[in-house]
């Protein structure tokens, strides 16, 4: 089982960004996500709006996403968006990253606004092969917020999988030097995930060329805060950071991150 999968902080377009507003980037987004062509596509500063676009421009796929304010369509989306033809979706559901998971519009710690995770179960028609997708957009300011949340996802999403395979998606504002990243990709407690970083697996040598908070520049140098994570029992083989450009303008603030991911051998068969 191969999966293309791609995380891509759109930028909300009712941000008053002048040269760079929605209006003048839509194309852009569109044309990034299309040369991808993702199986999986985790989205974040997704405002109901933009969601609606997405699911005009690419009717062949599934979109499951509510607003972090009100569990409907109010505040940003972190959607999931997967291929119809590719897959059966078995559960969802949406929970804040909060003290209060399950209450809409909750926020704690030292957050500066509402946080979301947006996860599907999904079955792979080609392989009956069932896993969990998760995307999510930790808080900009608050530092124990996002090592709260990192728990808190440690908590909840193994449980969600119920054993299957579990790949997350996300903007997580902080980089792998990060309390955040540890909790998720090192745990002290062995009986977590130990999850992989794709784009380090295929990439092992850290780069100080590896932004992907760009302030719509065409920057390069820096760490990676969009990441792509999965669990024991999948494996990268390749993963980037998408720099596309036209008539130097970019699609977002942010550089959209890919990965192709397999079974490895030791699931294969099961």
């Amino acid at each position: 089982m191969e999966l293309r999968v791609m995380s891509f902080n759109i930028r909300y377009g009712t941000a008053k960004d002048g040269a760079n507003s929605w209006a003048n980037r839509v194309e852009l987004v569109k044309q990034v996500i299309r040369d991808f062509n993702p199986d999986l596509l985790g989205g974040q500063e997704v405002m109901d709006f933009q969601g609606k676009a997405l699911r005009e421009w690419f009717p062949g796929y599934g979109f499951i996403g509510v607003g972090r304010a009100d569990g409907k369509q109010g505040g940003e989306l972190c959607p999931v968006m997967y291929k119809l033809d590719r897959f059966e979706m078995l559960d969802t559901g949406t929970f804040w990253l909060s003290e209060t998971p399950e209450v809409v519009g909750s926020k704690s710690w030292d957050s500066s606004l509402p946080r979301i995770a947006t996860w599907a179960k999904l079955k792979d028609r080609r392989s009956g092969q069932t896993l969990l997708f998760c995307n999510t957009h930790f808080d900009h300011r608050g530092v124990e917020a996002r090592l709260q949340s990192a728990k808190l996802l440690q908590e909840r999403l193994p449980k969600l999988a119920a054993g299957a395979p579990l790949i997350v998606t996300g903007d997580f504002n902080c980089n792998e030097d990060s309390e955040p990243y540890q909790v998720l990709t090192n745990p002290k407690d062995k009986s977590a995930i130990a999850f992989v970083d794709s784009y380090r697996a295929v990439h092992p040598k850290r780069s100080d060329r590896e932004v992907t908070y760009n302030g719509f520049k065409p920057v390069e140098e820096g760490s990676r805060i969009d990441w792509i994570l999965y669990s024991p029992g999948l494996k990268a083989t390749k993963a980037e950071i998408v720099r596309t450009q036209i008539d130097g303008r970019l699609p977002s603030d942010h550089y959209p991150v890919t990965a192709v991911l397999r079974l490895s051998d030791e699931r294969k068969g099961n």
